[in-house]
């Protein structure tokens, strides 16, 4: 059981300040893939306009994702980024 606790608070502790951290608060590029998104609902997909804010929300989640795998403050933020940059080039690939 020790070896549990130890492997699950090596996931999960914060390295800039100790505290267990799972998600946080959305930053500017998650805000804007937030916005982007729902913006996105209003127009057409197929149109150009569509299409051009479609890219811009993949391009500000692959923003944040890329910066978690870089900055994330434990290996689960790291993990969770380089999950979220795999699933972007899936679903840049899809039609």
């Amino acid at each position: 059981m020790a070896a549990l606790r130890r492997a699950l608070d090596w996931t999960f502790r914060s390295r800039v300040d100790g505290r267990i951290t799972v998600g946080q608060w959305p930053n500017l590029p998650l805000w804007l893939f937030i916005g982007l998104t729902a913006a996105g609902f209003a127009l057409d997909p197929a149109g150009a306009p569509g299409r051009a804010v479609r890219a811009g929300a993949l391009l500000c989640l692959a923003w944040w994702a890329l910066d978690e795998v870089v900055r994330g403050v434990n290996p689960w933020r790291r993990f969770l980024g380089a999950a979220v940059l795999v699933g972007g080039v899936v679903m840049w690939g899809s039609p």
